[in-house]
């Protein structure tokens, strides 16, 4: 059983920054590709970025393209979600996410792929 607690979220302006930080822990878990999720109001669950268990391979949403950055220190134990350039857009509860898949793309495409939750962490960018 991998555990995962996510915090960091906040109230940023449009333009902002914030860090958002996912605490690991449990057997094996670094073998688990590590992501992000965001589920806005009256919407679905969608990706942003995941990082796979072993070669540091990355996908990105488009939307989040060149402004999210997405990395994990094993020694640590922690996966972080940099975000800037913040718009209202980015508006959502975000999740970490811990899956066995091997391919990061499909990791953030699929959310069926993902093995554990974290409990979220809500993201609000308004001026």
């Amino acid at each position: 059983q991998v555990q995962l607690v996510d915090s960091g979220g906040g109230l940023v302006q449009p333009g902002g920054s914030l860090r958002l930080s996912c605490a690991i822990s449990g057997p094996r878990s670094d073998y688990y590709a590590i992501g992000w999720y965001r589920q806005a109001p009256g919407k679905e669950r969608e990706g942003v970025a995941c990082i796979s268990a072993t070669d540091g391979k990355t996908d990105y949403a488009d939307p989040v393209k060149g402004r999210f950055t997405i990395s994990r220190d094993k020694t640590k134990k922690t996966a972080y979600l940099q975000m800037n350039s913040l718009n209202p857009g980015d508006t959502a509860v975000y999740y970490c996410a811990a899956s066995l898949v091997g391919n990061v793309q499909q990791m953030c495409t699929v959310p069926g792929a993902v093995n554990y939750w974290g409990q979220g962490t809500q993201v609000t960018v308004s001026s």
